[in-house]
């Protein structure tokens, strides 16, 4: 295959097209689409966060963000509030029902992956567990990107 690089490449392509959870159950009601568990998780995290700061997080134009919060809105996943800094701009935070909602949807991806992991020793999972946060760290340094963590 080359170099390592190129083994690394085929196994993120293939790791993109796995979803643990089916199809039919990433349908059933009460669950979160995938761009909606990734805003609120940022949202979650970072805090409140205006449509500009949601926009250059995730590098997406303010009429996409701006659909999407309108959506988690409408879903009681998030409310707008004067910014808690004191800026013009209003920002989103998650209401009860977007945390529960959120943790909801994280414990059935941890469930989901406690599954593949079953048996991994947990020594294994964590060690992939700082190589991968090595690698989106790396990619985020590259991208001026980073993504908060807890």
């Amino acid at each position: 295959m080359g170099k390592p690089s190129h083994l690394v490449e085929f196994e993120h392509m293939v790791l993109g097209r796995h979803q643990l959870s089916s199809t039919t159950r990433r349908h059933q009601e009460g669950r979160l689409e995938r761009s909606a568990y990734i805003m609120l998780s940022r949202i979650e995290v970072q805090g409140p966060m205006s449509i500009g700061q949601l926009s250059d997080a995730f590098q997406l134009d303010a009429s996409t963000v701006n659909r999407q919060t309108a959506h988690a809105m409408r879903a009681g996943l998030l409310e707008r509030i004067p910014d808690p800094e004191g800026g013009m701009a209003r920002k989103f935070r998650l209401t009860e029902e977007g945390e529960r909602r959120l943790r909801e949807e994280r414990d059935t991806h941890v469930k989901d992956l406690d599954r593949v992991f079953e048996d991994w020793s947990a020594e294994d999972v964590e060690t992939f567990a700082r190589y991968l946060q090595r690698f989106n760290t790396s990619v985020e340094r590259i991208t001026g990107q980073p993504w908060p963590r807890a």
